[in-house]
């Protein structure tokens, strides 16, 4: 009898409680999902609803740098309807936009790190957060996917996560609970735990072969004379068995020019001196190198010349007369007043806005006017206005950019292996993703290290290097750190003293680092893309490997 009552009063409750949902869930069909309601599940790979058997739960997993750990969630309701239960009064697309998933990190019963995701964070095929009760995301994957699931396990084991999940084993588990911020005073609220789950973690140490240590022999046939310059190869050692440890992650290759010969030329991760490395922003550099020359042909004035001069701003939307005073230098330097902020996810000229239409030059003069911005006045990272320069040149150099490129640019340098991504019109792609390989990547910087020469012949002019090679505009809440013609500028601090660079950067942690007064040039090329140590680590091999190596040279 007291069974009876108790079933007939879980029966009411279940069944007031889907009567106040907003959705109806999707039907529970499979048996896997019936018997693991409110439990996390961990498989290795993503292994589809309707083939997951409760002999792919997985009990422990060896943890490599390189796996497929994945979860897979079970639980009794929809998120829209887990957020409606902590704020009934608010309809679904409120619920949705500002709030989602709550995931506590545990390691070894410890509380390591909490994150409330992003109300964008969505849930991939048959994740629906109005329906679905279920729904699969990696954590870790060597496929190449791009999860905001990875970002998250990234950001657990830069807060806490690498330290706690040393050599050994380690139970992780993982809880999960509904969030809502509050709009009246942007409080977080967090429901009841909705699904949770543990594995053992098997952590081995990463044995590395001597060929992996030490350093790599550089091969003939470079079209670089090789420096015979003495340096700290223990420094060198250190710096290989960090990135074969992977405690300096997903760096493809690094080479080191001094004196304009080639010191160090490395590769790591499968990749070698024919791979093209996509360094994504970093080949904005070349619009100004491209700008530059033609620039000194006479096919353009000179960087003062107003938008006005290349197009009629009256035909595009939001026109208004601060468009038509728009200059070269003003998109050169990241400063011109357009209403675009790559930096600034809200921004109508996000970049992430521009890749969908079907026409990038048309997206960026099309865009309205920043009344807080004058033209030249303010920084603001802004990749649709590279864009407009590389139509500037495509239209103003005879048979168009690419051709000017591999005449004026590429051909002098003896530049042959590179590849151009292009816009939707054709026309190469100045916003970044010029592949080349590392050595090419090189050639390139210690053109403006030559100061334009290369092989006894003026590529580039000294006026427009020494232009590039000048602090133009600060960078907002960066200390000592500057913008030039699509070139950074910082100051690197090394046993008390302090050296100047100029470099061009991309998404990562690509950089190619140019000292003015050391000769030295260094390229990094890595595919750590979107991922919170990219630069960071960039800067530390600079500083922390490369320049002991070099100035404290020996043995």
């Amino acid at each position: 009898m007291t069974r009876l009552l108790l079933f007939l009063v879980i029966s009411i409750c279940s069944k007031i409680t889907s009567q106040n949902d907003l959705y109806k869930t999707d039907t529970i069909v499979y048996n896997i999902h019936k018997t693991n309601i409110g439990k996390i599940t961990f498989m290795n790979g993503n292994i589809p609803l309707d083939q997951y058997k409760n002999s792919d739960i997985l009990k422990s997993f060896e943890l490599k740098y390189k796996s497929d750990l994945n979860i897979r969630v079970f639980m009794d309701n929809s998120v829209v309807n887990y957020l409606h239960q902590l704020a009934p009064g608010l309809p679904a697309e409120i619920l949705l936009k500002n709030g989602n998933l709550q995931f506590a990190f545990y390691v070894d019963g410890k509380l390591i790190y909490t994150e409330n995701i992003h109300h964008g964070c969505n849930f991939g095929s048959g994740g629906n957060k109005n329906t679905s009760t279920t729904f699969r995301v990696p954590l870790t994957s060597s496929k190449g996917e791009d999860w905001w699931a990875m970002y998250m396990w990234e950001r657990f084991k830069n807060n806490g996560g690498d330290k706690a999940l040393t050599e050994g084993e380690h139970q992780l588990k993982i809880e999960i609970r509904p969030y809502i911020k509050e709009e009246e005073n942007g409080a977080v609220k967090t429901g009841k735990l909705i699904a949770e789950g543990q594995i053992k973690l098997i952590i081995k140490p990463i044995v590395l072969s001597k060929q992996q240590i030490e350093v790599q022999k550089i091969q003939p046939g470079s079209d670089w004379e090789i420096s015979n310059k003495t340096f700290n190869k223990k420094k060198i050692e250190q710096l290989n068995t960090a990135i074969g440890n992977y405690n300096l992650k997903e760096i493809t290759s690094l080479v080191v020019i001094h004196d304009g010969k080639l010191l160090l030329e490395e590769y790591f991760n499968d990749a070698d001196r024919n791979t093209l490395h996509d360094t994504r922003s970093a080949a904005k550099s070349f619009t100004s190198t491209l700008m530059g020359i033609a620039i000194q042909d006479s096919f353009i004035n000179n960087e003062n010349q107003t938008l006005s001069t290349f197009y009629d701003l009256k035909k595009f939307n939001n026109y208004e007369p601060k468009k038509d005073s728009i200059k070269i230098k003003d998109l050169l330097t990241m400063s011109s007043a357009f209403e675009g902020s790559d930096m600034n996810g809200d921004s109508p000229g996000n970049e992430d806005n521009m890749y969908p239409t079907e026409n990038w030059v048309k997206f960026a003069l099309d865009l309205p006017m920043d009344k807080t911005k004058t033209n030249g006045g303010q920084w603001d990272y802004f990749t649709a206005g590279v864009v407009v320069l590389g139509d500037i040149l495509n239209k103003s150099t005879p048979e168009g950019l690419e051709k000017f490129a591999q005449e004026k640019l590429f051909k002098p340098l003896n530049i042959t292996n590179y590849q151009w991504q292009y816009t939707p019109q054709k026309v190469p792609n100045t916003a970044g993703s010029l592949q080349m390989t590392s050595l090419e990547y090189a050639k390139y910087a210690q053109l403006y290290k030559n100061n334009g020469v290369w092989n006894g012949k003026q590529v580039l002019n000294k006026q427009w290097i020494a232009k590039t090679f000048t602090r133009q505009i600060q960078i907002p809440e960066r200390k000592n750190e500057f913008y030039s013609y699509l070139f950074w500028n910082k100051t690197v601090e090394f046993e008390g003293k302090k050296y100047e660079t100029f470099y061009c950067a991309g998404n990562g942690g690509n950089q190619f680092i140019i000292f003015k007064e050391l000769p030295l040039v260094i390229i990094i090329t890595s595919k750590a893309y979107n991922k919170p140590y990219g630069h960071p680590q960039a800067e530390k091999i600079v500083k922390e490997y490369i320049l002991p190596a070099i100035l404290n040279s020996g043995s």
